[in-house]
C-alpha cells in the first residue's frame, strides 16, 4: 500500500465535501473546490474521514492512489488554511507595489509590469517593497501564479538580481577572469 494514499484525510468542522463517484466538492469558510479523479480510485467518507483505495495493485493504480489522496488533502487544507508563496526581489531600485488589488513590479525594464490576480488569488508586499506574498486556496493556481510572478525576473547568477522564491538559492557564478 502507498503510505500517503493510505493516510485517512480529516475533514475540519465548517467544511462541507461532496462525494459523487470519483467527482470531489469541498467548500469551505476560504472558497469551494472541484475536481474529477480517474473512475479505478474509490473514495469514501464516513464519520468525517475520507479514505482513498485501490482496486490493485498495479503500477498505474499505485501511482494514482497517492496522488489522488494527496490532491484531496491539498483542496480541505485549502478552503480551511489557505496556501501561501513568498517572493523575494533583489536589486537596485527593484521594487513591487500594489495598485489596487493589481501587483505593479518595478524591475529594470522600461516600463512596471502590472500583474492582475485570477480569481481566488491575493496579492500582498511587505518589508520596504521587496517580499510579494502569494495567498490563495488552490495550491495549484497559487504555485503557478508565483512561477509567472518570478518569470518577469528571473535570478541571474552573477549578482543575484531578479525576482525568486524565498527559500530559494541562487548558484552564483565568478565574473570575468581577467588577464593575469
Amino acid at each position: 500500500m502507498s503510505r500517503i494514499g493510505r493516510m485517512p484525510i480529516e475533514v475540519p468542522q465548517g467544511v462541507n465535501v461532496e462525494i459523487k463517484g470519483t467527482h470531489v466538492r469541498v467548500k469551505g469558510p476560504k472558497g469551494q473546490l472541484e475536481h474529477t479523479f480517474p473512475a479505478a480510485m474509490n473514495i469514501t467518507l464516513k464519520e468525517g474521514v475520507i479514505t482513498v483505495e485501490r482496486p490493485s495493485d498495479e503500477g498505474t493504480h499505485r501511482a494514482l492512489h497517492g496522488m489522488t489522496r494527496a490532491i484531496i488533502n491539498n483542496m480541505v487544507v485549502g478552503v480551511t488554511d489557505g496556501f501561501e508563496k513568498v517572493l523575494e526581489i533583489n536589486g537596485v531600485g527593484y521594487r513591487a507595489e500594489m495598485k489596487g488589488k493589481n501587483l505593479v513590479i518595478h524591475v529594470g525594464y522600461s516600463h512596471p509590469v502590472e500583474i492582475e490576480p485570477p480569481e481566488g488569488i491575493t496579492f500582498e508586499v511587505g518589508e520596504r517593497n521587496r517580499i510579494i506574498y502569494v495567498r490563495g486556496y488552490d495550491k495549484a493556481k497559487v504555485g503557478q501564479v508565483a512561477a509567472d510572478i518570478r518569470k518577469v525576473r528571473p535570478p541571474e547568477p552573477y549578482k543575484g538580481k531578479g525576482i525568486k522564491y524565498q527559500d530559494e538559492r541562487i548558484r552564483r557564478k565568478a565574473g570575468k577572469a581577467g588577464k593575469v
